[in-house]
């Protein structure tokens, strides 16, 4: 790693292109190259949302979810390469199963808020369905592995189960959405 990363400022990008994995020049404002950004942003806003007080089964699950979504990265760098695989899918599944099992019925949408940690995370959640449409668009054009976009989809559901948890662990309630209320 460290004799890749030795040169940071490479000018390579000057010109509105930027080189994938596989060291194909693409345009930077090309569909996977704005599907990667967005990967990378979920990742950074994972990010903030882990400096806040939060369970450390959340901390280490939230630190595996990083670590995958470099992984989605290089799958998304490299065309053709899969780096996200059934395990991983799995791994979401069950997360949000044991989570959810600590929580409450929910009986009503919730709004985002609550604890800064919880708030945070609703960031982290939307970013993450903006990533997912990024990636369903990609397909469109350049047919992707599934796991990928089921990846990104099943990573939305921990996180809204994760914003209940974070809320719980602050000793906030969940905010609930009233309809019609302002009417």
């Amino acid at each position: 790693m460290t004799d890749r990363l030795t040169t940071i400022t490479t000018r390579g990008g000057d010109g509105g292109e930027t080189s994938l994995g596989d060291g194909t020049r693409v345009p930077k404002d090309s569909i996977r190259i704005a599907a990667l950004g967005e990967v990378d942003e979920l990742n950074s806003q994972l990010g903030v949302v882990l400096t806040e007080t939060l369970p450390a089964e959340v901390v280490d699950c939230l630190t595996k979810v990083q670590n995958d979504l470099f992984d989605l990265g290089g799958e998304l760098c490299i065309p053709g390469h899969v780096a996200i695989s059934e395990r991983q899918l799995v791994r979401l599944e069950e997360a949000v199963a044991t989570f959810n099992a600590q929580l409450p019925p929910l009986a009503e949408f919730i709004l985002p808020g609550g604890s800064r940690a919880a708030a945070q995370m609703h960031v982290a959640r939307c970013v993450c369905r903006r990533a997912e449409r990024t990636l369903v668009a990609l397909d469109k054009v350049e047919v992707l592995e599934a796991t990928g976009i089921k990846y990104l989809n099943r990573l939305s559901d921990l996180l809204f189960v994760l914003c209940r948890v974070a809320n719980r662990h602050a000793g906030q309630p969940d905010v609930l959405w009233q309809p019609g209320q302002n009417r």
